[in-house]
């Protein structure tokens, strides 16, 4: 049986939050939902889990934050210690305040870039990725929600349909997958 993919179009926010709540109370799992801008309160209701990117993005400024002090302690310690206002280059430790400043700038720059690349990779936005939007309305003024068959086992597009014709959806689209 071919996937199927059913798309509900709605023009108001709260009104595609009532029509997630009675999907995921009709037994519907609610695949995805394209919207101009960020519904709150719809996450918990569709089922999103908690993003994981603030852990990601304290790996980036961790990697940028080791890689600053290990390059300065090599640069200015071993490589080539300079005596630089009496300062003295024998050691990372006695040198430490004098390196905050581009430890600090290096953990930001690695960390922002991280996160740059990481959001276009995880939203496949990427030159080359092919983009997927249903409805090119939904970058304007339109709220779409797109219920799979294959995510909901046991249930036919029909069912599916049905249940959706229930909310006040502005119009249902059905595809199949390719």
């Amino acid at each position: 049986m071919a996937d199927k993919m059913i798309y509900a179009v709605y023009d108001d926010p709260e009104v595609l939050k009532s029509a997630a709540r009675t999907a995921v109370t009709a037994g519907l799992k609610v695949s995805d939902v394209y919207s101009p801008f960020p519904v709150h309160g719809l996450d918990p209701i569709i089922g999103v889990k908690r993003t994981r990117l603030g852990i990601v993005s304290f790996m980036f400024g961790l990697t940028g934050l080791s890689l600053a002090l290990l390059g300065m302690s090599y640069f200015m310690i071993w490589d080539w210690p300079m005596n630089i206002g009496g300062k003295p280059s024998f050691s990372l430790y006695q040198n430490l305040p004098a390196f905050i400043p581009v430890a600090f700038e290096f953990t930001v720059l690695c960390a922002a870039h991280g996160m740059a690349i990481t959001y276009l990779i995880r939203n496949k936005t990427l030159p080359g990725m092919p983009a997927r939007n249903p409805d090119p309305r939904s970058t304007d003024d339109k709220f779409v929600m797109e219920l799979r068959t294959s995510a909901n086992p046991g249930r036919n597009a029909e069912d599916i349909v049905s249940v959706l014709r229930g909310t006040p959806a502005s119009e249902i689209n059905e595809r199949s997958s390719h």
